[in-house]
């Protein structure tokens, strides 16, 4: 299988840069180590630069029953279960151009391997913006994006990643290409296959192409941060939910995350309004008012001090402190996040306040503190995913930690897709 593999440049119709595992730079190698892949040899690293080349290597992995990893720059590799025994990582890095952005409808297509930094770039050279704002943001890839869901903050006014995906292009496991959606708001078709491979870790297929909506750069914005005691803070976060106020971003932040920010002690809701100057006034003025009457103190983010705080705040919560720390999507009914907050003695956390999810780290690994936060989370209808742990915690706990009763809808699906299991194997719940 080695030989085959190494002799895989000569058995397609274009070429691709192809490198042992055991040859690959120290930042692939550093990646690599992470997600618990051995670096030998007999591994291979394939960066195809387009999609047509993508499609060839997925047909010869398929006739030699290679198992096959995908990524785009490797930053969310370690993500998931642990994957074994693979043959071939593809990274779709190089198949990386802007192929259509429709400003008036406000839409863009682009290749898997597009860098959201660049995207964002471009876009705003246009006055539009897309609404994500992921982990890693200065490696992360479109198709990286799908495929892990990871939202962000924005997700409190614009939905998360799904709610994005006007349209998609895949590469099946049988290496042919398949297309879902359109490149037009309106268009509704192949809907549910998006939402399917929205999230599915690259398992059900290769993403290659993906059309989203855009959005108009707001012209101003700016960010409250209330704090005080917690029954105060819970209601004030029941208040702002059912107002008719907007912000894109509302969080509720640990105290032990706002004493990193060098902000308070105590837990807080950071909240960010970014529309017109006007409407900013109008807003803010109401939000404060309600933090006055609950007697919570406010302070007020603006500019590059605003900016400064949203990278801090992502960075503290949702980039590893160490190789030893734990980061877990979490998820519980947003009225309980205060209280699940509250109660957290240990890690940095954040809850988004519309939706209940959010991002919890521990510094350091410790099974016992992370075997009962789990419990937690599923007594309030919620959940905890463990993204990026040690190999030994992913050993020994279930990473996914799903009760429902879909496994077998699930891994009927998984068979439907990739019959042979060679997408990004074991990297999905129940080992798919």
């Amino acid at each position: 299988m080695t030989n085959a593999i190494a002799q895989l440049p000569s058995l397609l119709n274009s070429p691709v840069e192809l490198v042992a595992l055991s040859k690959a730079n120290s930042d692939w190698q550093a990646k690599f180590q992470q997600a618990g892949i051995a670096i030998t040899d007999s591994t291979y690293l394939a960066f195809p630069s387009t999609v047509e080349t993508l499609s060839e290597i997925v047909k010869q992995a398929q006739r030699q029953q290679w198992r096959i990893l995908i990524c785009g720059n490797g930053s969310k590799l370690d993500w998931g279960g642990l994957v074994t025994e693979i043959d071939l990582v593809i990274s779709t890095q190089k198949c990386n151009p802007v192929i259509d952005h429709a400003v008036g409808d406000l839409t863009v297509t682009v290749a898997a391997g597009v860098k959201l930094t660049e995207l964002q770039d471009k876009l705003a050279l246009t006055g539009q913006f897309l609404p994500i704002d992921p982990a890693f943001p200065q490696q992360a890839t479109i198709g990286g994006i799908v495929a892990t869901a990871d939202t962000g903050s924005w997700r409190q006014r614009y939905g998360g990643v799904r709610d994005l995906v006007l349209g998609l292009s895949i590469i099946r496991a049988d290496g042919k290409i398949a297309k879902a959606g359109g490149r037009v708001v309106k268009n509704v078709a192949g809907y549910d296959l998006m939402k399917l491979f929205t999230g599915s870790y690259g398992t059900l297929g290769i993403i290659s192409q993906v059309t989203l909506r855009t959005f108009p750069l707001p012209e101003a914005s700016q960010t409250m941060v209330l704090r005080g005691e917690v029954d105060r803070l819970t209601q004030a976060a029941q208040t702002l939910r059912s107002s008719s106020l907007t912000p894109t971003k509302a969080d509720l932040i640990s105290s032990s995350a706002m004493n990193r920010l060098g902000i308070a002690k105590e837990m807080g809701l950071i909240v960010r309004f970014q529309t017109i100057n006007a409407s900013i006034a109008q807003q803010s003025s109401q939000l404060a008012e309600i933090a006055q009457q609950l007697h919570l103190q406010v302070s007020y983010y603006q500019d590059r001090d605003e900016s400064d705080l949203w990278q801090r705040l992502l960075e503290i919560i949702r980039i590893p402190s160490s190789q030893e720390a734990i980061i877990c999507k979490i998820g519980i009914v947003p009225n309980q996040a205060v209280k699940l907050l509250n109660n957290l003695n240990d890690g940095l956390a954040m809850i988004h306040l519309g939706s209940g999810l959010g991002h919890w780290q521990l510094e350091e690994e410790d099974l016992v503190i992370l075997a009962k936060m789990r419990p937690l989370c599923e007594q309030n209808r919620g959940f905890l995913t463990i993204l990026t742990a040690p190999q030994s915690t992913k050993q020994q706990l279930e990473v996914w930690g799903y009760t429902g009763n879909s496994i077998k809808m699930m891994q009927t699906i998984k068979h439907k897709f990739d019959p042979n299991q060679i997408l990004n194997p074991g990297r999905f719940v129940g080992g798919i």
